[in-house]
């Protein structure tokens, strides 16, 4: 049973950095790419960044670049969502998920841009409330 935990969300103030952590068990961590998508209020859930297997390589919605940062540490089973400068906008809840895949862009990429049914398993969601 593969289990996908997240923590780190919370009610924070715009400006603020945010860090968002999952854990990922019953599986070898290290052979899957992983995954953060949010599902703001009333939108459809959406793409936020992904990182290899290895995690050598990665990739970011366009509205994210430059804020935010994934890295992912196999030797704890771990992926970790930097995010800086908060806006309100970015209030979600935040979900991780795993899938296999090759190494590489291109991979993380296609999950980026098609539908999130691909992705095998996925954790509870963390909320994130920005305040202005």
């Amino acid at each position: 049973q593969v289990q996908l935990v997240e923590s780190g969300g919370g009610l924070v103030q715009a400006g603020d950095p945010l860090r968002l952590s999952c854990v990922i068990s019953g599986r070898t961590f290290s052979n899957y790419a992983a995954f953060w998508f949010r599902r703001a209020p009333g939108k459809e859930r959406e793409f936020v960044a992904g990182i290899s297997w290895s995690g050598d390589f990665t990739y970011y919605v366009d509205s994210m670049k430059g804020r935010c940062t994934i890295s992912r540490d196999n030797a704890n089973n771990a992926v970790v969502l930097q995010i800086n400068s908060l806006k309100p906008d970015d209030t979600a809840v935040y979900y991780c998920a795993a899938l296999q895949l090759p190494d590489g862009q291109e991979p993380l990429a296609q999950v980026a841009h098609s539908s999130d049914d691909s992705l095998d398993y996925w954790g509870q969601g963390t909320q994130v409330t920005v305040s202005s």
